[in-house]
C-alpha cells in the first residue's frame, strides 16, 4: 500500500538506519532540519524529522518514479499512541494521527520501537 496523507491509511513499518533513507530526501529537509527515524514497508518509507513526516511511495515496476509528501507536525490536531503490553510474543506498536485536514493516519511499527520517543517529538510540536 501506498504511504501517503490523502487517504485514510493503515502501515506496517519496520525500522531502518537513517543510512537507509533515500537520498532524495536529503534535498528537501530545511536548515537545521534532522531525520530522527525511519520506517520502511516493502518499498516505500516514512521518515520522521524534527519538523515533520515525509513519506516516500516507490511507484511503477522499476521503482524509479517515487512519489514525497510531507505534513509538518504542525498540521496535528492530536495523537495517541498504543505501546505493546508486558511480555508479548510481538513488540508492535501504534501511532494515530488526527490532522487537521480531517486526516487519519494509523501506524503500526513492527518490532522494538520507542514509541514513546516519536511521542515526545510530536508533542514539542502539537502543544506549542
Amino acid at each position: 500500500m501506498a504511504i501517503n496523507f490523502n487517504q485514510d491509511s493503515v502501515f506496517n513499518l519496520k525500522p531502518i538506519n537513517i543510512q537507509d533513507v533515500r537520498g532524495e530526501v536529503n534535498g528537501l529537509l530545511i536548515q537545521g532540519e534532522q531525520i530522527i527515524y525511519a520506517f520502511q514497508t516493502i518499498r516505500d518509507q516514512l521518515v520522521f524529522t524534527n519538523k515533520r513526516i515525509i513519506s516516500i511511495d516507490v511507484q511503477g515496476i522499476t521503482g524509479k518514479r517515487k512519489s514525497f509528501s510531507t505534513m509538518p507536525y504542525s498540521k496535528i490536531q492530536f495523537f495517541s499512541i498504543q505501546t505493546p503490553g508486558f511480555i508479548e510474543v510481538f513488540p508492535d506498536s501504534e501511532l494515530y494521527l488526527m490532522f487537521t485536514s480531517g486526516f487519519t493516519a494509523r501506524f503500526e511499527f513492527k518490532g522494538a520501537v520507542d514509541i514513546g520517543m516519536i511521542g515526545r517529538i510530536i508533542s514539542e510540536y502539537v502543544l506549542k
